[in-house]
């Protein structure tokens, strides 16, 4: 008889090692718990998670049904950077820490971020279409319209782990690089090489405009047509965080119409977009599936630090990463050290 359970829907968000929950055991098996799978489904799951020790976020949004039919549940982990998929406001209010993985695949994404940057910014997918097309002549009168990469502006909209990792790329690059974020201290932008900007100076300064703003509620829809109109008709716009921080109807009007002069983009708003999205057809979009934090070490990462999160907590221990802390002040799980409150996803 486990001594824990813990309950996580059927089925993966994303995996490339199949199904098996053997690396976040290595934690959890010497506690004495075990990860037992409940239906895909609210219902379902509402009726098999009722008295559940953790859950292991994945296939399924936690929501406030779900969070608040939970009658034992000390910790909600998510193997992700993201948290959009758990109500953090229902779980802080019944005490129980949402884990994520803020810091495990920043090297990735950062050089995802560049390459989208450069790729747009060199029309990589235009040159390769001349190539295969037979139009080998036509590539280099294309790039002589384009200036000298060194000298340029890169601006940062958020200054979380991410983009300051972006940053130490770009710089050598010859980039000036900007951050607009409210919330972190200049001095520490100062401290990156970084210049503190406000939101409307990141916009109209920036040769490159770089989303990395979490996905919250605060944030949804961050920018909008009025942002896109302040930005220079030759940038490039820049996203590896989530698609919803961006009116993304905005954003194709302004690629349509010319307010900007390219969009490089890991995410969009809907995931996989529908067949009939204009940005699918459009010279002027650089796309990727949302693969910013790919790479081989993903799955041994994020499993093996969701076991840990969940050993930790289970064990009355506080987690590494909590997004939100002030659940875990109505708890009673011993600081074992410093936790991390940076904000969340891509941040």
């Amino acid at each position: 008889m486990p001594k824990f359970t813990v309950v996580t829907p059927k089925g993966a968000s994303f995996t490339t090692a199949g199904g098996g929950y053997a690396l976040e055991s290595e934690a959890l098996e010497a506690i004495g718990a075990e990860i037992v799978e409940a239906p895909n489904d609210e219902a379902g799951f509402i009726a098999a998670a009722k008295n559940a020790d953790a859950i292991y976020a994945k296939s399924i949004p936690m929501t406030k049904a779900i969070i608040d039919s939970l009658e034992k549940c000390k910790v909600i982990s998510l193997g992700s950077v993201g948290v959009d998929s758990v109500d953090i406001k229902a779980a802080t209010a019944r005490g129980i820490p949402v884990t994520n993985i803020p810091d495990t695949f920043i090297e990735e994404v950062a050089d995802h971020t560049m390459m989208l940057l450069l790729a747009g910014f060199r029309r990589l997918i235009e040159q390769d279409k001349m190539v295969r097309e037979g139009r080998w002549s036509e590539g280099r009168p294309a790039l002589l319209k384009i200036p000298r990469l060194a000298g340029m502006t890169l601006g940062l909209i958020s200054f979380g782990r991410v983009a300051r990792a972006v940053a130490r790329r770009a710089q050598p690059f010859g980039l000036r690089v900007i951050a607009y974020d409210p919330f972190i201290e200049e001095t520490l932008m100062s401290e990156h090489g970084v210049l503190p900007a406000s939101l409307g100076e990141v916009l109209s300064q920036s040769d490159f405009v770089s989303m990395h703003a979490p996905a919250r509620p605060e944030v949804h829809h961050m920018l909008g047509e009025q942002h896109f109109k302040q930005m220079k008709k030759s940038a490039i716009f820049v996203n590896t965080g989530r698609g919803a921080t961006v009116d993304e109807v905005s954003l194709i009007k302004a690629l349509q119409e010319g307010w900007i002069a390219h969009a490089a983009l890991d995410v969009l708003e809907k995931e996989p977009p529908s067949h009939n999205n204009p940005l699918l057809k459009m010279e002027s979009a650089t796309l990727t599936a949302h693969v910013a934090s790919a790479s081989a070490r993903f799955d041994e990462a994020r499993k093996r630090r969701v076991g840990n999160e969940l050993a930790l907590v289970l064990s009355g221990k506080w987690p590494m990463s909590c997004v939100n802390p002030a659940a875990l002040q109505k708890t009673e799980l011993k600081r074992w050290q410093p936790v991390s409150m940076e904000r969340g996803p891509n941040s």
